[in-house]
């Protein structure tokens, strides 16, 4: 690595980074995007960024309240656009960012409590606590909590986080130095061992999924048919899977649903239906993505009659067909439709919660 007088040269630390910067006054502006975009939830290395920033303050090429101050403001632009997200769509925007946990209900649900027992002084550390920092911005919006103190806390919280980065590059400044000299090496070798792997792995999966979705495109049953079927009282049992995608609070169900949790689904060794008996599952997404990954399960089982409403529930409620906030008993509708399961249905509610 290149150093000016004994220093660090800010021109070379752009290896480190996988970036060259060409003056400090650029790279200001690429930390700022940097933190912005690592906030919005973007794939970014902010953190390569605010340790390489305290190298450079460490060898005097930046100025540490400088950098520290464009990374709280990159950090603070983001958190305020999730947190007015949350006030205008806070349930739509808790589902987007806990979409992809197992258990995107309960990721929710714990994100409520804690900020509810918590409040804005959750702020101050959530960015230092995995899972926290995404979720703790919208549900400040959801709370109703002033704009204000939103931006005195996140901004306190944004400090603490961006000091603790840029004064731990500040203090190993020669230790970063002697690791950016073997860092494209190093890459090199990471992108190989595990980068082309997980490319791979995401192609398989992907291609998984789009088959799935055209083996089970035969199986989608229309809300109008449905309806029919219902009222004639043919064998039907409705599952309803919003708890997958939503706090289970609030919404509507079609009459005679219960509830499946997913998470329960898979500890199940045995799912025998009778002949006789149709499933049929749904979701709310138009796409009926989180229906289709039930059904394959379902069909693992050797479960041939399980159908996914086409639409999903708002496809029903768009035709005015009835709805209702209860559901039915599980183990009932096991009983009535003549289904053996094991390990036996926990017992679920039939209110929502």
């Amino acid at each position: 690595m290149a150093r000016l007088n004994g220093h660090l040269d800010p021109r070379s630390i752009g290896p480190f980074l996988f970036l060259k910067c060409g003056t400090l006054r650029e790279y200001d502006g690429i930390l700022f995007i940097a933190v912005l975009a690592r906030q919005l939830c973007l794939p970014v290395p902010a953190l390569l960024f605010l340790l390489s920033s305290g190298a450079l303050a460490g060898a005097g090429k930046l100025n540490f309240v400088g950098v520290l101050l464009v990374a709280v403001l990159g950090c603070v632009l983001a958190d305020l656009v999730w947190f007015e997200a949350g006030r205008l769509r806070g349930k739509r925007v808790l589902r987007l960012l806990c979409a992809l946990t197992s258990d995107p209900s309960f990721c929710i649900r714990r994100g409520k409590e804690v900020f509810a027992k918590r409040g804005l002084r959750l702020l101050l550390i959530a960015k230092f606590v995995p899972g926290l920092d995404g979720i703790c911005p919208p549900l400040a919006g959801m709370f109703g909590a002033s704009r204000a103190a939103f931006l005195v806390h996140d901004a306190g919280g944004a400090s603490l986080w961006a000091s603790a980065y840029i004064g731990c590059g500040f203090v190993f400044a020669r230790q970063l130095d002697k690791v950016a000299q073997h860092i494209s090496v190093i890459a090199t070798a990471v992108v190989l061992i595990f980068g082309v792997p997980l490319l791979i792995f995401f192609v398989l999966k992907l291609a998984q999924l789009l088959l799935m979705l055209r083996l089970l495109r035969p199986l989608q049953i229309d809300p109008e048919l449905l309806k029919s079927r219902l009222d004639s009282g043919e064998k039907f049992g409705v599952v309803d899977l919003l708890r997958f995608e939503e706090d289970p609070e609030g919404g509507a169900a079609i009459p005679g649903a219960v509830r499946l949790d997913p998470l329960e689904l898979r500890r199940k060794k045995r799912i025998v239906v009778p002949d006789d008996v149709n499933l049929v599952v749904y979701c709310r997404s138009r796409n009926s993505f989180v229906s289709a990954r039930v059904a394959v399960a379902l069909r693992k089982h050797g479960i041939q009659n399980v159908h996914v409403l086409a639409g999903g529930l708002e496809a029903w409620k768009a035709r005015g067909f009835p709805l209702t906030d209860q559901f039915a008993d599980m183990q009932t509708e096991v009983a009535r439709l003549g289904m053996e399961v094991s390990p036996p249905w926990q017992s679920i509610s039939p209110r929502r919660q």
